[in-house]
C-alpha cells in the first residue's frame, strides 16, 4: 500500500534550515512497528503519523516517532504537522485556523496563520512542568560536554512531555566548543531521569536571548537543530526558579 508523505522545515524562514520533519497525513493501517521502521528510514529527529481522532472534539490523532522510539509529545513535530495539514488542505482552510492534535500527552493546540506566503504555527500546551531533583552536578556535565567545570554554572532536570537535563554555560563560545564525551554520557546520563541534554548560555532575564544546543543520543538523534518541548520546559523552569527571576 502507498502512503503520501510531506517533508517540512520547522523553526526556519528559509528552505533546508531549521529542523526537518516527515509527516504522513493519512497513516491509518500502519502498525506501531511499521511507524518505527518508517521513522528510522527517514532518520529525521522526528516523523509524525496522522490518524483518525478518538475524540471528535479534536482535529486528528498524531503519533510522534524518533528514529529509535515513540514520543508522548514534541514541539517541532506538533507545529510542523499542523502547518503541513493546513498547507496541503487536509483540514478546512480559514485564517487563522486552530487545530487540536490528540497526542499521547493529551490535546495540543496549534494556531496556524499564513503571512507573506509562509505558514506560522503557535503552540499552546497546558500542563505542569516536571522538575525532579537529582540532576548530575555541573562538574559531571562538564565532563560530558568536554569543557571545563568552571564553564558550567548550574544544572537541573525539567520536562513537559519529554524529560530534559539542562546545563547553563557561561558563554556562547563554550556552547559552540562542546563535544559529547560518549563514555561520560553513558556513565552520567544514559540511565538518568532524562538522558537528553540541553545546554545553553545567554541573558536569562525577561526579553533576553539564549544560545543553545541539544543532544539526544538515546532517541537516535545525535544533535537536534531546534527544539520545542525542551524550550517549553526551560521557560517553565525559569519562571519557577528564583535564581532566574521567577517567583518560585
Amino acid at each position: 500500500m502507498k502512503y503520501t508523505f510531506h517533508i517540512v522545515d520547522v523553526f526556519s524562514s528559509t528552505p533546508f534550515g531549521g529542523n526537518q520533519l516527515a509527516i504522513l497525513p493519512d497513516a491509518a493501517g500502519i502498525s506501531a512497528e511499521g511507524m518505527q521502521k518508517i521513522a528510522r528510514e527517514f532518520n529525521f529527529g522526528e516523523t509524525t503519523f496522522v490518524l483518525p481522532t478518538k475524540d471528535p472534539a479534536n482535529t486528528c490523532r498524531v503519533r510522534i516517532f524518533s528514529p529509535r522510539t515513540e514520543l508522548d509529545f514534541a514541539g517541532h513535530p506538533s507545529v510542523g504537522t499542523a502547518c503541513a495539514l493546513v498547507m496541503n488542505q487536509h483540514v478546512r482552510p480559514s485564517d487563522p485556523i486552530r487545530l487540536t492534535l490528540e497526542e499521547n500527552i493529551g490535546p495540543v493546540t496549534v494556531d496556524v496563520t499564513q503571512r507573506n506566503g509562509r505558514f506560522h504555527g503557535t503552540l499552546t500546551l497546558s500542563g505542569k512542568i516536571e522538575a525532579p531533583t537529582g540532576a548530575p552536578s555541573p562538574a559531571d556535565l562538564a565532563v560530558v560536554l568536554s569543557i571545563e567545570p568552571s564553564e558550567v554554572s548550574q544544572s537541573f532536570f525539567a520536562g513537559v512531555g519529554v524529560p530534559m537535563c539542562f546545563a547553563q554555560l557561561n558563554s556562547n563560545e563554550a556552547v559552540d566548543r562542546a563535544t559529547i564525551n560518549r563514555a561520560a554520557w553513558t556513565a552520567t546520563l544514559s540511565r538518568a531521569w532524562s538522558p537528553h541534554l540541553f545546554f545553553f548560555a545567554g541573558n536569562l532575564r525577561d526579553g533576553g536571548k539564549l544560545y543553545a544546543r541539544m543532544w539526544a543520543p538515546a532517541l537516535g538523534v545525535e544533535e537536534d537543530p531546534a527544539t520545542g518541548s525542551a524550550c517549553a520546559a526551560l521557560v517553565g523552569a525559569m519562571a519557577s526558579k528564583p535564581e532566574f527571576g521567577g517567583t518560585g
